[in-house]
């Protein structure tokens, strides 16, 4: 009897039609032998598949202008699939994932998280995902400031040098002219982006490096409650008060209407300090769809909800109660996320303003 093929990851990506310009949000399948997208997360047969003999894969993919974290997927027939993810972490967990399971399909070998390769850092191959997540550590990373300059206040971010000092001081690079090529690639793959005009010049090719090793030259991390304030000429936005929190977590979740009681994927992303959960299209929408001040809010897992659709609900389903008594439903992918979620906002509620 053949083997199931292995299931490997799962959640909701954005794909992009074949046929129209459209994004809608799916719930992927990552199989050893290939891509399954369905509709809902409770359907029972997919709405299509993509084989991954014979696959290639772009990251990051920027061929869609402001649209964040998407990478391409090339069959065999040489046709391209777009996903996009939430945020940049989970970009990179699909891609490499992805990338493993092509090289055990040409490899004639099973897919395994575990490596066989030994933990030691090879001279020339830097690791710019772990690298990211160590020059984000909120003790030894760089560190976030408040920063002026042309009337106009940044806030969240950090100088040019301030990328190359830590490179050199993490042992990261042998010298500055190293740093600069490595911060460079940081900024080409969406790890770092520029902030005003002198570092968005340079990444848009109008100076010798895309990166610069200056003091006036800002940069700040993907998601990470950037704003500007004052008086601007380039694409930087003066940002309410409640957005100014730091990002705690994010992701994809289902939630039901307060009308028509319908369950749709929404993009959420939780920040603290002040303590809010926005939502958003995750098809697209810099803006959100709404807010949930969380100060004072009860969050809790719900077992039945009698007036929903009969999905698969089992263990996934909390509710979150604002201290104006409005009641939001939502839905984790599985019972371990749904945990995870209501640890994070209890904490947030806890602490944030």
């Amino acid at each position: 009897m053949e083997r199931e093929p292995m299931r490997i990851r799962e959640g909701y990506l954005v794909k992009k039609g074949s046929m129209f310009n459209t994004w809608k949000p799916m719930w992927v399948v990552l199989l050893e032998d290939g891509i399954e997208f369905y509709k809902r997360k409770a359907d029972n047969s997919p709405k299509g598949m993509v084989p991954l003999k014979g696959s290639s894969i772009n990251s990051p993919c920027q061929d869609f202008g402001k649209r964040m974290f998407v990478f391409k997927l090339t069959a065999a027939k040489q046709q391209d699939h777009f996903f996009q993810a939430a945020y940049l972490e989970e970009r990179d967990a699909w891609v490499r994932d992805i990338k493993k399971a092509i090289q055990c399909i040409d490899g004639g070998q099973r897919f395994a998280r575990k490596s066989t390769r030994k933990s030691v850092r090879l001279p020339e191959t830097i690791n710019l995902s772990a690298l990211y997540l160590s020059m984000k550590d909120p003790e030894k990373g760089i560190k976030e400031l408040k920063l002026e300059k042309d009337k106009k206040v940044f806030n969240h971010c950090f100088t040019g040098t301030s990328v190359i000092d830590w490179l050199v001081s993490s042992n990261s690079i042998r010298n500055r002219k190293e740093g600069l090529m490595l911060a460079s690639s940081l900024l080409s793959e969406g790890y770092l982006h520029p902030a005003g005009d002198t570092s968005k010049a340079a990444a848009e090719g109008l100076s010798d490096t895309p990166f610069l090793d200056l003091s006036d030259a800002y940069y700040y991390f993907p998601d990470s409650g950037f704003f500007c304030e004052g008086n601007s000429s380039d694409d930087d936005v003066v940002m309410k008060e409640e957005f100014r929190g730091i990002v705690v977590k994010q992701g994809c979740l289902l939630k039901q209407g307060h009308r028509r009681k319908n369950w749709k994927v929404r993009k959420f992303v939780l920040r603290e300090d002040p303590a809010y959960l926005h939502y958003y299209d995750p098809a697209g929408g810099e803006e959100p769809l709404g807010a949930i001040h969380l100060r004072g809010c009860v969050v809790t897992a719900v077992e039945d909800m009698p007036d929903s659709k009969k999905y698969d609900v089992d263990n996934i389903l909390f509710e979150i109660i604002t201290a104006n008594e409005i009641h939001y439903y939502l839905q984790a992918a599985s019972s371990a996320e749904r945990t995870e979620w209501i640890k994070a906002i209890q904490a947030v509620a806890r602490t944030g303003k």
